[in-house]
């Protein structure tokens, strides 16, 4: 028999077996099976010399309109414009994008930015996608989104893109969430600082130094309400540039993602019920609204914007308006889908004004519509369409012809 003493000792080691693997249990986290091979060793190769050799990254987006792709080619020496990018092709009929009967497609490189993953002189390259018979490709939005700014580029439209997106492990849980359970409620998670509050910093930590590398107009970075959630910030861009900018920011933080061997999310409601959802608020100034009383500007272009509400949510993502459906809801810092509404300093409105701009009357307005998977391309365009060149209805012109 065990004395008293024993018998403390057994439970003591019990409760501390019990509590042990329950933790476990809770802090078990799914990552990809590539996270766990030795990064000591890839360095290893990384460091030796390539010569005069660079590698140059083709990224391109594929047939759902939010996936992005990638293959890496080998160039003499290290292009200094685009122009001395050559175009290259691949199988559209694994990218959702063609048949397999006839499935070539044609990358046309558009921007380039150095690498941060291979360093200089290696180099990423956005691209365009061409159909067989060089016409854009249907996700192509781009070719159009230039035409049109192209149009208005003595007005200067600048833009800056507040990209929310939710950190997720390989199975689809929220990182850092307990696995049979919720974290506390939203409140102390927003611009938060502690292992309780920050949820992968480490990851936000490495794209933005990775962005700045690259050259990519980053220009800030913050938790955001639902923990697990982040944002970073593109701009102020002008042009075609917004776009450029932040698709080839997503693909970095996907490739980032890829080495912690976890997930980034851009569903604008990643987790249903009380959480906030995640958007790509968007900021939007020409050349008159940030001159000297640019507030009539502002409001001249919000009373457009009032009245093409349902074409500027089926643009604002890429299923036509059903993925923001599930996030503009009226609550959680969001308006409802089917109403349109302004305010100064109002998270709640379709369209902000910052309490600044109606105090210097100048200055920009926030679009808090589109959502966190939208193509910048589209949402862009649809700014220039409806404030500048004054469209109205639900149809577009085409001004090619």
């Amino acid at each position: 028999m065990w004395g008293s003493t024993q018998y403390f000792a057994f439970l003591v080691d019990k409760v501390f077996f019990f509590f042990f693997f329950f933790f476990c249990s809770v802090v078990k986290m799914a990552t990809s099976a590539s996270a766990k091979l030795s990064k000591a060793v890839k360095q290893q190769y990384m460091s030796l010399p390539q010569g005069d050799k660079v590698q140059a990254m083709y990224i391109w987006i594929d047939g759902s309109g939010e996936g992005l792709r990638c293959k890496t080619r080998t160039l003499d020496s290290e292009p200094k414009s685009i122009e001395e990018l050559p175009e290259w092709n691949f199988d559209g009929s694994s990218t959702y994008q063609s048949e397999g009967s006839n499935s070539d497609m044609f990358l046309i490189p558009a921007a380039m930015f150095r690498d941060p993953f291979r360093k200089d002189p290696n180099k990423l390259v956005l691209c365009e996608v061409l159909k067989y018979n060089r016409k854009p490709a249907e996700t192509n939005l781009r070719h159009c989104c230039k035409q049109i700014m192209s149009m208005v580029e003595n007005q200067h439209p600048w833009f800056g893109m507040e990209q929310e997106y939710t950190l997720l492990g390989t199975d689809g849980h929220p990182f850092g969430w307990p696995s049979n359970g919720f974290p506390g409620p939203q409140g102390p998670y927003y611009c938060g600082v502690g292992a309780d509050k920050a949820y992968g910093r480490d990851i936000v930590e490495a794209h933005y130094r990775a962005c700045l590398y690259a050259g990519v107009q980053i220009c800030g970075t913050n938790a955001e309400v639902m923990p697990a959630q982040w944002e970073f910030q593109i701009g102020p861009c002008e042009g075609i540039n917004m776009g450029d900018h932040l698709w080839v920011a997503r693909f970095i933080l996907h490739r980032v993602c890829e080495d912690f061997g976890i997930v980034a999310s851009f569903d604008p409601k990643p987790i249903p019920g009380n959480w906030n959802g995640a958007g790509c608020h968007t900021n939007f100034s020409t050349k008159e609204m940030r001159e000297d009383n640019g507030l009539k500007a502002i409001e001249d272009s919000i009373e457009r914007l009032s009245k093409r509400h349902q074409y500027h949510i089926r643009t604002y993502d890429p299923k036509g308006g059903l993925d923001n459906a599930r996030r503009l809801t009226g609550h959680h810092e969001t308006s409802n889908i089917n109403e349109f509404s302004a305010g100064v300093a109002n998270r709640g409105a379709s369209i902000r004004i910052p309490r600044s701009v109606g105090q210097d009357k100048k200055g920009y307005f926030e679009d808090r519509r589109p959502s966190a998977n939208c193509d910048p391309y589209s949402v862009t365009e649809a700014l220039i369409r409806t404030c500048l060149l004054k469209e109205e209805g639900d149809e577009t012109i085409d001004y090619s012809k």
